[in-house]
């Protein structure tokens, strides 16, 4: 199924969506087709107006839209999520026994006091291997598969829609990759919440896989699916849209020079701002859910319906706080590694959309947009 999305999208004439198009008159000789605002190298179109597969740019290590972009891009992800995620796993132990056990861990301060006291520091970084490994696969997925769904998508609807649709292109394209994402997700996130919230279960995730297996058999690892869907997908799709938006806000608003003239360390910086930006929403909407995959974990035999009854709208909205510093920051370095994973692996970064010259003609609009 994947190998069948990766061609998709490598034969994809809208590899990227945002592209502006010179038409000239037909001659004898080949025409060429050049991507706007990017340093991607004239592509031949060829007299009978098939495109010929892009050249690699003058530096770059891949062609945009190939497997090897994909890959790369999903490389990109798992080093993002993993890294990130497990740097804060002392934070999220105690935000997820915040959620479950309110009695007992009044605040983020005292949460962290009673987990030292009773476990002592290594007490802490319970929970970070299943974390490490269930974020990378999620990284694999979420960001491999967003950037294959945008340009599946984006050959879908055709260059100018794309362009005047592109926050639901970003939407659907997130969504569809998270999907998946929280499909190889769901194991350890069950395995890390369970080692985290109930005392004495295990200490390790060697410890806890076949303790939960001998419980409740294969469902333990998936029981928690649908709310993981619920958490995650309203959360990656406003990772992805509202950073691209504001990542396209941050430059023609703020930023007081063009893209094309920052350096790449000013162009990380952008990037950093853009995702804790959007990683401040992606917690507030997410937040309920995953107060809800919390104590689902934690609860033998519940479901998603008598935890969410249970702990009542109040109770949903347990450790919002430090899940706002928490995925904020992590958001945003996720966003500055992915980014830096690029320009470190010479990948074609394409920059911010600009309206299609073939639009601007419709519309009458004359300069950039």
């Amino acid at each position: 199924m994947f190998k069948s999305l990766f061609e998709a999208a490598q034969n994809s004439t809208f590899k990227s969506p945002f592209t502006s198009v010179n038409c000239q008159a037909a001659t004898n000789s080949p025409t060429t087709l050049t991507t706007s605002g990017s340093d991607v190298a004239p592509r031949q179109l060829a007299p009978n107006h098939n495109f010929a597969a892009a050249a690699v740019a003058q530096g770059d290590s891949c062609e945009f839209g190939s497997n090897k972009y994909f890959l790369l891009c999903g490389l990109g992800g798992i080093i993002s999520c993993g890294s990130t995620h497990t740097m804060v796993v002392p934070l999220d132990l105690v935000k997820c026994r915040l959620q479950v056990d309110p009695a007992k861990y009044k605040s983020v301060v005292n949460g962290f006091r009673i987990s030292l006291a009773e476990e002592g520091i290594r007490g802490l970084a319970k929970g970070w291997a299943p974390t490490f490994i269930g974020y990378s696969m999620q990284g694999l997925c979420k960001f491999g598969l967003y950037e294959v769904f945008k340009v599946i998508y984006s050959d879908a609807i055709g260059e100018e829609n794309a362009f005047l649709y592109r926050t639901g292109l970003y939407l659907a394209a997130s969504a569809s990759a998270e999907f998946f994402a929280d499909i190889a997700l769901a194991p350890m996130e069950a395995a890390k919440v369970k080692i985290q919230t109930t005392p004495g279960f295990a200490k390790t995730l060697r410890e806890a896989l076949p303790k939960m297996t001998a419980q409740e058999g294969i469902s333990a690892f998936y029981k928690g699916l649908v709310p993981l869907w619920m958490r995650q997908i309203p959360y990656t799709m406003m990772k992805f849209a509202c950073f691209e938006r504001t990542l396209e806000l941050l430059y023609k608003y703020v930023v007081p020079k063009p893209r094309a003239d920052c350096t790449k360390g000013e162009q990380l910086i952008v990037t950093f701002a853009a995702g804790y930006i959007a990683g401040v929403f992606c917690a507030i909407v997410s937040h309920p859910a995953d107060t809800v995959v919390s104590k689902l974990n934690q609860a033998k035999g519940a479901s998603a319906i008598d935890v969410a009854k249970q702990l009542g709208w109040s109770g949903l909205w347990g450790g919002l706080v430090p899940r706002i510093v928490m995925i904020g920051t992590l958001t945003a370095a996720q966003w500055f590694i992915y980014d830096a994973v690029k320009v470190f692996l010479r990948m074609p970064r394409p920059p911010p959309p600009e309206m299609p010259e073939s639009l601007k003609k419709k519309l009458g609009v004359t300069g950039a947009q």
